[in-house]
């Protein structure tokens, strides 16, 4: 969408902001990208040091110095250099990044986890603890080893690490759960959508990319009762073996398990009530006891047998195992020539593709609405095409205005059974600027993003003043988007 017709500061905000791209410290989320070791990202600096020359005895060095301070928190030069090296590291773009604009965000945050205090908005050392464990977790994983994982942030234990992560962790923390708080009761109505719609003028409104809608029929392969019996005894096997003969799960997994986890020994770290995961496998995780192995129990990407090997409050560390039942070649051949028998029969008129989606679909997210998908951006029913997924994309570009593909064979990425399925475009959108009843739920999105960014400069003027702030001489000159720098 060509959003030149909003402000560039409402822009940054609904990129960085909610979005969340910038960072803070070392990571912006849970998980942590392998740093670039062509970049070397700065120690924390004491305030005052000195260095030894081998000719004159010592001399003073360029000092860390401070930034600027906001209430209790204090922002060094350093803290600047870190922030646009992590942002590196995050794969974001630093073109158009500046000293003062990354001065700017870091205010911000300090901000807001400043009166998330004052506001008596809580963040559990837990909380904070297990995050820093899980990106330490993912650091380990991605480098080779903590001793790597030091030596690269130049700390000398772990303890130091895991101290600094902390209030970095703390800090973001309070700033997000603040910022929550400040949009969480913001709602759009129909008559501020239609008033923000109307007030752009009609040279600057966006332009909608070319979009389309889709709809399939989709035929899952059932195993027989034999396969199933084969696949539950074989755990049952592998369960016994762990337990009666101490055999290694994560082996057992490497050898044995279907499941994307293969490679890792079936590993699962951090699971909680609240993760992704499908309802069956969480139930079983929060059932067992630290070294328990489950029974063979099932989900719909095959059999699982589970062990949790560590509980941590309200997550856990867990290992499964994945077999899922053999489908013969014959039990697929006859979905593919069920579903040609159902797309002839709707190209026939013998009953339309909604009526066959709904009677004959096995996908229970689309067969009740007429087999439509649902676009995971914003849940509507178009697609964009330069923004579409690559794979439904090919799956679907050929095909004309009422014409049914023929049965595509398609394996499930997350580790399911494969599938059958025949699709059709139902709707098509050429590039068209922005139409208020054709294209509503953009433009309700865009209406409620300008008012959160209004109610967040409102909160941001008022709390600078209520706030002690204090800017090196050397910053005051930037051209903050807040005034920070008081007169």
């Amino acid at each position: 969408m060509n959003l030149k017709f909003m402000d560039k500061k409402i822009r940054i905000i609904t990129g960085l902001f909610f979005m969340g791209i910038l960072v803070s410290g070392f990571a912006q989320t849970d998980s942590i990208q392998v740093p670039d070791t062509n970049l070397e990202l700065p120690s924390i600096a004491e305030n005052t040091s000195v260095k030894k020359d081998s000719t004159n005895g010592f001399k003073r060095v360029k000092l860390d110095g401070i930034a600027a301070v906001i209430g209790d928190y204090v922002i060094l030069d350093s803290d600047i250099d870190k922030t646009l090296i992590d942002l590196r590291n995050q794969g974001a773009s630093t073109e158009d990044v500046t000293r003062c604009g990354l001065l700017g965000k870091l205010m911000e945050d300090r901000l807001y986890a400043h009166q998330a205090v004052q506001d008596s908005i809580l963040v559990s050392d837990d909380e904070v603890n297990l995050t820093g464990d899980r990106q330490l977790q993912s650091l380990v994983q991605q480098i080779g080893s903590m001793a790597k994982v030091l030596k690269y942030y130049k700390k000398d234990n772990e303890a130091d690490f895991r101290e600094e992560l902390y209030k970095i962790n703390k800090l973001r923390m309070l700033s997000e759960k603040m910022q929550q708080k400040i949009v969480s009761d913001i709602e759009i109505t129909p008559e501020e959508v239609r008033q923000f719609y109307n007030k752009i003028p009609e040279s600057e409104r966006p332009v909608i990319g070319a979009e389309m809608e889709i709809a399939q029929i989709v035929k899952e392969p059932e195993p027989s009762e034999d396969e199933i019996q084969k696949v539950i005894d074989k755990l049952n096997s592998i369960k016994a073996d762990i337990e009666d003969n101490d055999a290694s799960f994560n082996v057992k997994a490497i050898l044995y398990s279907q499941g994307p986890s293969k490679s890792k020994g079936g590993a699962i770290p951090s699971v909680t009530k609240e993760s992704s995961y499908v309802t069956e496998f969480k139930d079983v995780a929060f059932s067992l006891q630290e070294g328990e192995v489950s029974e063979p129990f099932e989900t719909q990407f095959g059999w699982h047998i589970m062990i949790v090997e560590k509980i941590r409050g309200q997550e856990r560390d867990v290992r499964h195992i994945l077999l899922q039942p053999e489908i013969t070649q014959s039990t697929l051949d006859k979905l593919k020539v069920e579903l040609d028998s159902i797309r002839q029969n709707v190209m026939d008129g013998k009953y339309t593709f909604e009526e066959a989606a709904l009677n004959f679909s096995d996908q229970k997210e689309t067969k009740f609405d007429g087999g439509k998908l649902r676009n995971p951006q914003d849940f509507g029913p178009r697609f964009e095409l330069t923004k579409m997924d690559p794979e439904l994309y090919n799956q679907v570009r050929n095909l004309k205005d009422d014409e049914i593909s023929m049965p595509i064979f398609e394996q499930d990425p997350r580790g399911g059974a494969p599938k059958y399925k025949i699709m059709k475009i139902t709707n098509r959108y050429d590039e068209h600027v922005a139409d208020f009843a054709q294209d509503y739920i953009k433009i309700q999105q865009l209406a409620k993003t300008e008012k959160q960014y209004k109610a967040i400069k409102e909160w941001m003027n008022e709390h600078i003043e209520d706030t002690y702030i204090t800017v090196n001489e050397a910053n005051r000159e930037c051209e903050f988007a807040n005034n920070w720098v008081k007169e």
